[in-house]
């Protein structure tokens, strides 16, 4: 990206990369944030690919899945990698067509993908198989040797989560708790709620600690004004015996 930026007049420069890093760091906190930091660095540079997939990561992160996929189209035109293919695949999900995603998903590019993206891919691939009804075929879709390994890639979590959820929806439910499990064990940033999923699959139901607390303290509030009433009904009756 600063290769890219050093095309522009040195004060524009600093001025796009200040909205760059801004939507990188709102993107998944703040995505509306984000996205108005994008529009005001396309503004500035739209003829740099780094802005124009900034601008296209902050769309997709609020849905805009027309305008990011005009974006991204954008930058792989101007750098000529394919490394947004899978991303550029969803968009098309979002659009409401996963055909056109399959399609995507079967291309040439795909094989020039690095491993991240073609897992990537099949999890796009995937998705789509499940928009259009194809539960079984959505399941053989993300069966692969990258979901039978056993050691941990970044991926991993994500791709184990997505075979577990496929399972679960056709109602192949003791398979589909036992990939949860295996998800768990392989997420360890928190990338997905698998320990949720598992645990409603085993009937587990958790309990605010601070709302018990709070339900805690509004009962013990409620149980001393009624001692207060019932002490001053006693301090009335007492004080009604003293004038007889």
């Amino acid at each position: 990206m600063r290769q890219e930026l050093q095309s522009l007049p040195k004060t524009l420069a600093e001025d796009v990369a200040r909205n760059l890093v801004m939507v990188a760091r709102l993107l998944d906190e703040d995505p509306e944030a984000a996205y108005g930091y994008s529009r005001v660095a396309l503004r500035l540079a739209s003829r740099v690919a780094a802005v124009r997939e900034a601008a296209g990561f902050a769309a997709y992160a609020n849905q805009k899945y027309s305008e990011a996929l005009a974006e991204f189209r954008a930058a792989r035109r101007m750098t000529g990698s394919v490394e947004l293919w899978p991303v550029m695949a969803d968009c098309e999900r979002g659009l409401g067509r996963p055909e056109k995603a399959l399609d995507m998903a079967g291309a040439p590019e795909v094989h020039k993908l690095d491993k991240a993206s073609q897992v990537e891919m099949r999890l796009v691939a995937a998705g789509a198989r499940r928009d259009m009804g194809q539960l079984d075929a959505a399941i053989v879709t993300l069966q692969s040797p990258e979901l039978a390994s056993n050691s941990v890639q970044p991926w991993t979590a994500r791709l184990r989560y997505a075979y577990a959820d496929a399972l679960l929806a056709a109602g192949r439910e003791q398979e589909a708790r036992e990939w949860f499990a295996k998800a768990v064990e392989s997420d360890r940033d928190g990338s997905t709620d698998a320990s949720d999923r598992l645990a409603e699959l085993d009937g587990v139901e958790f309990v605010d600690a601070l709302d018990e607390h709070e339900h805690e303290h509004e009962h013990e509030e409620d149980g001393g004004a009624a001692s207060l009433t019932a002490e001053a009904g006693h301090e009335d009756e007492t004080q009604d015996g003293k004038e007889d």
